[in-house]
């Protein structure tokens, strides 16, 4: 279907309306805006008629003193500034503005009657930067700490927000009073929660957000101090102690506050070691008697803490190499021995783990013991070999004779004169009841018919 014209009667009254409007609107009227500004800022004022009707515009401030008359100005204040004069506008400024310069300001154009037009001026309390309350003082662990955040001057009021660390708080509850000047006004905020060890100097922030702030922050930032009891453990210089050597045992204390008092005791002992402000123990001279087990108590304001270590004293020749691990573990009794040198921190109500901190036997001692097991074989294979040797060379002598003379002896170097020796074995006969070799020989030859065959000649 094609579109339905609207009807003509309509048109008309539409017409008739608009002309209306342009009939009515007054040309001389002045036009101006409302202005926020933040205290310290400058506020621009601009007037604007379109008919002027050969009349100036004229600015007054919300006490009704005229402050610019077209392009003269009636007030001596240096901060109050012409930026505009014509007879169809009128444009000043304000520097430095302050929270009294609040109000409305009134352009006038004096034609007939006399035509007005109003601009509210808004300006704004910078907040003051926040102050934290509450934190003075030490906070002992798991007590509830309780903070307060305050900020003045701020118009309208500011709004506060909390953060530990980079987590959120939630506020417990907000105060908004109004200042002594009747303009601007003082914002408190509270919040609680329960602090451990580890809010020991966490940071707490308190945040004003305004928008006289314009995008930026302004903030106060405080860190805890939180009382929390003491630990301890016991460090050797050196780390391996060893017989006729000197020995320093520290008792390293932690906390807040750190402990000041040391107890050292060995264990077995009826009568303390030592008990001062001095929380090392010293061993001019290692023995073994020396062996056995301290215990160090670290003393602070929040209670005691026990540290033990078990000294094991051990040979100059040994080379021992670190090896430490822990496990958790009850103090020591009576039949549940320590293990061979352990370290351990506890509180004086509950059991805490012990640290084994024993020294063993270095990969260089396995070395040392395998090299010397290998030239002891080496040795043993030697002197074996030269008593062999040795039983060999007197079983088997030769037996040289010249001129029916007989001489247990080795063959001569002489080429000019010869020597025929005998060498009988062992099996020779008539050898087995002599004394030595010689007397064997002999028997062997004299007596023995058959023993030629044993013979040898060497000449």
């Amino acid at each position: 279907m094609p579109p339905t014209a609207p009807p003509v009667g309509l048109v008309l009254l539409l017409i008739l309306g608009a002309a209306e409007g342009n009939l009515s609107r007054d040309v001389s009227q002045p036009t101006t805006s409302d202005e926020t500004v933040v205290a310290g800022g400058t506020v621009v004022l601009k007037c604007q008629v379109e008919d002027p009707d050969d009349s100036s515009l004229q600015w007054s401030n919300p006490a009704q003193q005229t402050l610019y008359f077209g392009e003269k100005r009636a007030l001596r204040d240096n901060r109050i500034q012409l930026e505009r004069s014509t007879p169809n506008e009128l444009t000043i400024s304000i520097s430095d503005v302050v929270l009294s310069d609040e109000g409305e300001y009134t352009c006038s154009i004096f034609t007939m009657p006399v035509r007005t037009a109003k601009a509210l001026v808004t300006v704004l309390g910078i907040p003051q930067k926040p102050q934290i309350f509450g934190h003075e003082q030490p906070i002992d662990e798991e007590k509830i700490a309780r903070l307060t955040c305050r900020s003045s001057g701020s118009k309208p009021a500011a709004q506060l927000r909390w953060k530990k660390g980079n987590k959120e708080l939630k506020a417990e509850g907000t105060e908004v009073v109004e200042d002594s000047n009747g303009k601007t006004f003082t914002v408190s905020s509270r919040v609680e929660f329960r602090v451990t060890k580890e809010d020991n100097d966490a940071e707490v922030t308190c945040t004003v957000d305004h928008e006289s702030l314009q995008n930026s922050e302004r903030s106060t930032t405080q860190k805890l101090q939180v009382h929390y009891k003491p630990t301890a453990k016991i460090e050797p210089h050196p780390q391996y102690p060893r017989e006729g050597e000197k020995l320093q045992l520290q008792c390293d204390g932690q906390g807040n506050p750190v402990p000041q008092e040391f107890l050292w005791e060995k264990e077995g002992s009826d009568a303390p070691l030592q008990l001062s402000s001095d929380s090392i123990l010293i061993f001019p001279f290692l023995n073994k008697s020396d062996s056995g087990t301290y215990i160090c108590t670290a003393t602070s304001s929040m209670g005691s803490v026990i540290a033990k270590y078990n000294l094991d004293v051990s040979d100059l020749s040994q080379l021992p190499t670190p090896h430490v691990h822990s496990t958790p573990a009850p103090p020591p009794g009576p039949s549940q021995p320590i293990s061979h040198a352990s370290m351990a921190t506890a509180s004086s109500s509950t059991p805490a783990p012990i640290q084994d901190a024993s020294p063993v036997p270095s990969t260089s001692s396995t070395y040392h013991a395998v090299i010397g097991g290998v030239v002891a074989v080496i040795v043993f294979l030697l002197l074996s070999l030269l008593i062999v040797l040795g039983h060999y060379l007197i079983r088997h002598k030769g037996v040289c004779i010249r001129h029916g003379e007989t001489t247990t002896a080795r063959p001569q170097q002489n080429p000019p004169e010869v020597v025929m020796c005998t060498y009988l074995t062992h099996e020779a006969k008539g050898s087995d009841d002599a004394p030595d070799a010689d007397t064997a020989i002999i028997n062997a030859e004299g007596g023995q018919a058959g023993g030629d065959d044993k013979k040898e000649y060497f000449i």
